[in-house]
């Protein structure tokens, strides 16, 4: 049971009463992300998600954690393509403490010249640990891949040389134009009530920005040919991304596509973790995930092995998707398959905080919740025709990109590969 209000300024408000429940969990949502960025402000969303944690005109950044933490609460945020969010937990009675921090941090951060100085050094820190961590630099070289020239294919924490560029007065103008009222959604889930909640919105409703929601750049289309890049780098193992362009998020078919990426990657039992790890022991773990945004979206099988099994890794995983979209899935995979995507759904509502983050990405992503239930009934009826349909359209060599991470100085050969895995 959930509960919607909009205010007059367009500031959406969600809730999820769990009277069972003794903590309350608090998000603020904001409808951008690095897909609204330039290249020249890349990184831009990411370094004000730090900013707003910095210091307001009522607390220095030290108050802020302590007036969560000191009632027992947490604090924490994430950015990512199209959505940031700003959010914490703490038992029920303290509600209205997390509230007043949140909105403190949401509308009244200073951003001091100098804590935008020092928390620049922070995100080239983190820039850095990431670079050293070659299975996550794998996913930004295929995005860079499959997106060239595009928002998408930009790392959300922005390269070193972006966000050297990024002083106050270009973080304020991206602060400015991108958190508006219209963009904005406070979700809750746990103890709460949703009148009362509101109430308090209400009061400060006006101090919301109001302006033109503004829409970011259509994503380009597939190239319509496999395409190889690689990164040389001194690493134990070649990481490997494999990326096929598929459905947006509120596309229909997105349930098909679900169950065939549980079959395909998704856990233990899935075919690429059963050929490549338990039958020919090529990698620790491989797996598949799905992603999806406004307008497109990917299916990206991963994984990190020994550089001499490349190629054959490469022609197990390429002919199970291949297979996928040759011949129907048996009766009693598509039924294990079913089960595991309900089981998992059912056990990502279990807690205040999970609740909270799909009420915030439901109003965000699809305008709307779509109860549970709804989203059961549509995977229960999902037929083995249905997701070989989708696999026929979508893992095809004019969707395919393929990024790696690898001490291999050249990608001779690989091009090959991925033609003749579907021929």
């Amino acid at each position: 049971m959930y509960r919607y209000s909009e205010l007059p300024s367009g500031l959406r408000v969600v809730s999820a009463r769990m009277p069972h429940l003794a903590s309350v969990s608090l998000g603020i949502w904001v409808g951008t992300g690095g897909r609204y960025e330039a290249a020249d402000n890349n990184g831009a969303a990411h370094f004000i998600e730090h900013m707003l944690f910095k210091g307001t005109r009522r607390r220095s950044a030290a108050r802020i954690s302590q007036d969560v933490e000191g009632v027992g609460g947490y604090l924490n945020a994430f950015t990512d393509e199209e959505l940031t969010c700003f959010y914490s937990r703490a038992v029920a009675a303290r509600m209205p403490d997390l509230l007043d921090v949140l909105l403190d941090m949401f509308l009244e951060s200073r951003f001091s010249p100098a804590e935008v100085e020092k928390e620049r050094e922070v995100i080239l820190e983190e820039q850095s640990m990431y670079l050293d961590q070659p299975a996550e630099l794998v996913h930004d070289v295929l995005n860079a891949t499959q997106f060239p020239r595009h928002p998408l294919g930009r790392p959300v924490i922005g390269t070193p040389r972006s966000v050297r560029s990024l002083g106050r007065k270009e973080l304020l103008a991206f602060l400015g134009d991108q958190y508006v009222a219209g963009r904005t959604v406070v979700s809750a889930a746990g103890n709460v009530d949703h009148d009362d909640l509101v109430a308090r919105l209400t009061r400060i409703d006006p101090m919301f920005r109001r302006a033109p929601i503004r829409t970011p750049a259509p994503a380009p289309a597939p190239r319509g040919f496999p395409v190889v890049r690689l990164r040389t780098r001194e690493t134990e193992q070649t990481h490997l991304a494999i990326g096929f362009r598929t459905l947006p998020r509120t596309d229909p078919r997105r349930f098909a596509l679900r169950l065939l990426n549980v079959v395909l990657g998704e856990n233990m039992s899935s075919r690429l973790f059963q050929v490549v790890r338990e039958d020919n022991g090529l990698a620790y773990n491989i797996q598949s995930t799905v992603s999806a945004w406004s307008d497109c979206g990917d299916l990206v099988v991963s994984a990190g092995l020994d550089d001499r099994q490349l190629e054959r890794a490469l022609r197990l995983a390429l002919g199970e998707v291949r297979r996928l979209a040759s011949r129907a899935v048996g009766k009693a995979e598509l039924l294990r398959a079913k089960d595991y995507a309900t089981g998992q759904a059912d056990l990502a509502l279990e807690g205040s905080e999970q609740v909270m983050m799909w009420l915030g990405e439901q109003v965000l992503g699809h305008g709307r919740v779509t109860p549970p239930e709804q989203s059961r009934e549509k995977v229960a009826a999902v037929t083995a025709a249905e997701i070989r349909a989708v696999a026929a359209e979508f893992l095809q060599p004019g969707n395919l990109s393929l990024a790696l991470v690898s001490t291999r100085d050249s990608d001779a050969g690989l091009n090959r590969i991925l033609h003749r895995a579907f021929n």
